[in-house]
């Protein structure tokens, strides 16, 4: 049956509901966290498909990943029609272009949002390009702000704009805007021949190997999420890890303070109200 379309303005079912319990945060947090960040989260998230992170039992328990939108779900609930290059049938992903939306989300025991790198007005064409730098779990903070400064002076080389998010979990993205001019192949040929010339200028700290056990203890460029029907991580969205990190925007001069996991449920809401978005250009 659908649910009271009052209630998720009012605030979730079973509130006491521990989804973090490790830091016995409650489903009453995440569902106020939400509604703190929403303004933030819905610009960059608005008008495109969104895959869910749910976690109903919390994150002690086993969650799932969900792309097409439960029939449960009521129809003011926003959704994009998204075809398969595989020929299946179009997977019909919720969009979050509301508060209203995202709190109900919110009450689905929804944690992570990832988001598309293209909307549906033209799913062929990426607005944004996306570096994630994925650090092995014994390489320091300092080692990989250094990389993460390569890579931000590599993409504006390149012409890109970079911006740095933060991913609330090992470590960091570097993302650009683009015109929406160019299809995914080739923005990617494009993000991956720069990942892979800058493996090759430092071939002991950085690499572009698919399989993990070919990286050794270096840092894997991964280029992988500039192709149609992958995702990134929503700016601002939690993550489903002890503490209840979030994915962050960050301004390049605040990288020396910064570590993928800095800001979060905690703390997030009181960043916003001293800070505007590093990323408010990208929407």
């Amino acid at each position: 049956m659908p649910r009271n379309d009052t209630q998720d303005r009012t605030g979730p079912s079973n509130p006491d509901k521990v989804l973090y319990p490790q830091d016995s945060f409650k489903k009453q947090d995440v569902f106020d966290y939400y509604r703190a960040v929403s303004g933030q989260l819905i610009a960059h998230a608005r008008d495109k498909p969104v895959t869910l992170r749910r976690f109903p039992d919390g994150i002690g328990a086993e969650g799932f990943f969900q792309k097409e939108a439960s029939r449960h779900f009521p129809d003011r609930i926003p959704r994009a029609s998204v075809p398969q290059r595989s020929g299946e049938p179009p997977v019909h992903h919720v969009l979050v272009d509301d508060e209203e939306t995202l709190l109900y989300l919110a009450d689905q025991a929804c944690l992570e949002l990832h988001i598309a790198l293209s909307t549906v007005e033209d799913l062929e064409h990426p607005v944004l390009a996306v570096l994630d730098l994925d650090p092995p779990e014994d390489v320091g903070i300092a080692a990989l702000r250094d990389v993460v400064r390569t890579m931000c002076r590599c993409f504006a080389d390149e012409g890109f704009a970079p911006h740095l998010q933060a991913t609330g979990g090992k470590g960091f993205h570097v993302a650009a805007p683009l015109d929406g001019d160019r299809g995914f192949d080739e923005v990617r040929s494009q993000v991956r021949e720069m990942a892979e010339r800058a493996a090759r200028d430092d071939p002991q700290r950085l690499t572009t190997e698919q399989r993990k056990n070919k990286r050794g203890d270096r840092i894997f460029l991964d280029t992988n999420r500039n192709a149609y029907g992958q995702t990134m991580i929503a700016p601002y969205s939690l993550r489903a890890r002890p503490g209840a990190p979030a994915a962050t925007p960050l301004d390049l001069d605040e990288l020396g303070r910064a570590n993928p996991r800095s800001y979060g449920l905690s703390n997030m809401a009181r960043r916003l109200a001293q800070k505007s978005d590093p990323w408010r250009d990208l929407h």
